[in-house]
């Protein structure tokens, strides 16, 4: 059967139509709250998701200031994804940001791929959110790390919130307070996610659709990635 999807996500931020331009529409921009390390090419975007690089997207639109589209095909049993921003600016450098994500997943065990698909959009919008709130036109450097099968998911979910100093339902505006995370907040949270933003990055802790946990940052300041590399292999058991 499969399915067909629509996301719709809207939020105002305090940014110009311009920052959220180079946010949506270039690499170092899509760089700095979505995953893994992207590119923009004349018409291909491309995106580098750990090791391995995802199927490229055709630029569909592109109206400086105003609208952004690109959308992937990725095989031929018709599964594709397609993500649109649209732009509306507002007086005092404020900006309304509407995103679209559609696709179609094909087969009948769309729904497990379905569910991570909607958490992870939500994250990655929200995250989108905070850059433009608190980081505008900086570039910053991700890291992607992937942990080892989790077991118990429920059980790893509590021992991350432990990690973190939060308690067994984190809820935005929680202080983080950790050995690798020092003064910051959570930004979102939903079943399968937990965003933290400090003054200098934006932490991501996802429930990956393959059994490890997806370790996705975006940081502003040093990028080493060794505590992280320890923290991901240490954290289920």
């Amino acid at each position: 059967m499969g399915k067909d999807y629509e996301i719709r996500q809207e939020a105002q931020v305090d940014a110009t139509p311009e920052q959220v331009w180079h946010a949506i529409a270039t690499g170092p921009g899509i760089s700095s709250w979505f995953v893994g390390r992207t590119e923009v090419a004349g018409s291909t975007v491309r995106t580098s998701f750990g090791d391995d690089w995802i199927p490229a997207g055709t630029v569909t639109a592109a109206e400086p200031g105003h609208r952004f589209a690109y959308r992937s095909d990725t095989a031929d049993d018709g599964r594709f994804l397609a993500n649109e921003y649209l732009i509306e600016g507002r007086d005092r450098a404020t900006t309304v940001l509407r995103a679209v994500a559609s696709g179609f997943l094909p087969g009948d065990d769309w729904a497990d791929e379905y569910e991570a698909m909607q958490f992870g959009t939500q994250l990655f919008f929200r995250t989108l959110v905070e850059y433009l709130q608190h980081f505008p036109g900086r570039a910053a450097t991700p890291l992607t790390l992937f942990s080892p099968p989790v077991p118990d998911w429920p059980a790893t979910w509590q021992r991350l919130h432990a990690e973190l100093g939060l308690d067994s339902e984190p809820r935005a505006g929680d202080a983080v307070k950790s050995d690798l995370i020092a003064d910051g907040v959570v930004y979102f949270t939903n079943p399968h996610t937990v965003g933290v933003r400090t003054a200098d990055g934006l932490y991501r802790f996802i429930r990956g659709l393959h059994g490890g946990m997806v370790l996705s940052h975006s940081l502003f300041g040093p990028a080493d990635p060794a505590p992280w590399q320890h923290f991901a292999a240490r954290l289920p058991r």
